[in-house]
């Protein structure tokens, strides 16, 4: 599965009603860190000294953010080949974040 498969995998995922919530949550967390992506490509080398805590940190929160969903829907019997696929490469994960982000933001207007 490649990277905008995964995305749009885990859009269905993150709308499915018996998690919506959390899934609201990753769709959030991961809006959030490809926007500090975006912010990083622009950034100085001393902003992005200043900005390095920030992105670890809201890296760190998406992928808590798919863990909690997977899980919760593990428990509900629901498809989670979407995290299995997904792994944990960090690079891809983040990856993933900034295909969710355009998907939601295509999806938006």
């Amino acid at each position: 599965m490649d990277e905008i498969q995964l995305a749009s995998a885990i859009l269905s995922a993150a709308r499915q009603p018996a998690s919506q919530d959390l899934g609201t949550d990753l769709l959030e967390a991961a809006s959030r860190y490809a926007r500090i992506r975006v912010d990083w490509a622009f950034a100085t080398a001393e902003r992005r000294i200043e900005m390095d805590r920030a992105r670890t940190l809201a890296h760190n929160v998406l992928i808590d953010a798919c863990n909690i969903l997977s899980r919760e829907m593990g428990r509900h019997g629901d498809d989670i080949a979407w995290r299995e696929h997904l792994g944990n490469d960090r690079g891809r994960i983040g990856d993933v974040a900034c295909h969710l982000h355009c998907l939601l933001g295509l999806s938006a207007r």
